[in-house]
């Protein structure tokens, strides 16, 4: 007997059967007529849309296993974004997108949601070592480093990016009394 698919394989049998009964028995006849047809998932599909199939690929996972985290902690709110060296953004979160509103924004535990919530969008796309970039003088700067440790990332540097003035803009002009 050859190789091949399962319906070739059960006629060749009903027929060596039938060869050497000399006749067809009534449950192999019977059991011919009920067996459903063997249909493949494109002519499944086929029917059910009446057209060409579409296969769709799945999105492309970015396997980026080193990466920079941006932390931006201001008096207001706090903001994460995990991107490649390059400066490609990988995920990003901020404390209203964790629902939190108003003056709970500004706070440490909103920090530590926020970083937990994109460093697992960031390790689903293979990040595994980070280097941390502070900025602001804001509630949730502590508390986001140590979110991103329990996390389970390795923190390679952490660096304060808040910028200073050198000096800055012009004073006002005295005042006459």
């Amino acid at each position: 007997m050859v190789k091949g698919n399962k319906t070739s394989a059960t006629e060749e049998k009903d027929a060596a059967v039938e060869q050497i009964s000399g006749e067809t028995s009534e449950a192999a006849t019977l059991e011919k007529e009920t067996r459903p047809p063997q249909l493949t998932a494109e002519d499944l599909l086929r029917s059910e849309l009446d057209g060409d199939v579409k296969i769709r690929r799945a999105k492309k996972c970015k396997n980026v296993t080193h990466g920079v985290c941006h932390i931006l902690a201001t008096f207001n709110n706090t903001k994460v974004s995990f991107t490649d060296r390059g400066g490609a953004v990988i995920s990003w979160s901020t404390a209203g997108k964790n629902n939190f509103r108003g003056s709970r924004k500004s706070t440490a535990y909103a920090a530590q949601v926020v970083v937990q919530d994109a460093a697992r969008a960031a390790m689903s796309h293979g990040m595994k070592e980070i280097d941390v970039r502070i900025k602001g003088p804001g509630l949730g700067r502590d508390s986001a480093v140590r979110a991103l440790q329990s996390v389970g990332l390795q923190v390679n540097s952490i660096a304060d990016v808040t910028p200073i003035p050198h000096n800055g803009c012009r004073p006002k002009k005295p005042r006459r009394a």
